[in-house]
């Protein structure tokens, strides 16, 4: 398997730049990841699809997924891939690498796990600060005009805040210089986690139904529904930092 894998990047790399690669072929990683997860969540609420699993009983228009959508779109296009073109240089410096050998799998796994708890804490107090009045009021606000969310709402944001909360996502990678390999399996991870935590639904296999101390669509539900004075439930992906630094987390009524 090893073997496999390595020759399948040996192939990669002999026909794309590393450039390439932690650019372009990160955004359309990225792109795949969002766009795959996201949309089922849309359909579900456009077609009434399971909706006894549904969080909140009220749905979004199709006129107001739409739009949605298209700001997505333009966001990514003219905000996130800029951003990745423009941070190759400061990654490559920190190590970033993709020559082989592959790392080695415990590598991965410990460098992604370290990711997580790291995105969480920084996020966690990137957002409260969004919920301020005049960050919320001229920044913060946009992501909160969907206050049902579904999967693709979890990347609608003023432009500000996708640079200032995607901070918490690359700075582990930033501090690390993982492979390659490793910061596509963190960039898909995070993508399928804050869309499921977007999606609006609770489902039996749902992963707050198993993993101890992870927020999920109950948890992020509710701090999309309430007043942005009252919320909580600040933190991206656990729910120790509300339980630490507010001694509390809410869960949505359903």
């Amino acid at each position: 398997m090893a073997a496999a894998l390595e020759s399948a990047w040996q192939v990669l790399t002999a026909n794309f730049s590393e450039f390439q690669l932690a650019t372009v072929f990160t955004f359309l990683i990225h792109e795949t990841a969002f766009f795959l997860s996201g949309l089922p969540s849309l359909l579900f609420e456009r077609f009434g699809l399971f909706a006894k699993y549904k969080i909140q009983k009220k749905s979004n228009t199709s006129a107001y997924q739409n739009r949605c959508v298209l700001r997505l779109i333009l966001y990514h296009v003219c905000v996130n891939l800029p951003v990745i073109i423009f941070s190759y240089p400061a990654f490559k410096f920190m190590g970033l690498r993709s020559s082989l050998p592959l790392p080695h799998w415990t590598v991965v796994v410990s460098q992604v796990a370290f990711y997580f708890v790291l995105e969480d804490f920084v996020f966690y107090w990137g957002h409260r600060a969004l919920h301020t009045k005049w960050l919320y009021k001229h920044v913060h606000s946009v992501h909160h005009e969907y206050a049902t969310p579904f999967g693709l709402t979890s990347e609608y944001a003023h432009p500000a805040e996708i640079l200032f909360l995607g901070f918490a996502t690359v700075v582990g990678p930033a501090l690390t210089g993982p492979h390659l390999v490793t910061l596509w399996l963190w960039v898909v991870l995070r993508v399928l986690e804050t869309v499921e935590a977007h999606s609006g639904y609770h489902f039996p296999w749902s992963p707050s139904n198993f993993l101890p101390l992870y927020g999920g669509s109950d948890f992020h539900d509710y701090h999309h529904r309430v007043l942005y004075t009252k919320s909580g439930n600040y933190a991206s992906t656990f729910v120790y930092m509300d339980w630490c630094c507010l001694g509390r987390t809410r869960i949505t009524a359903r």
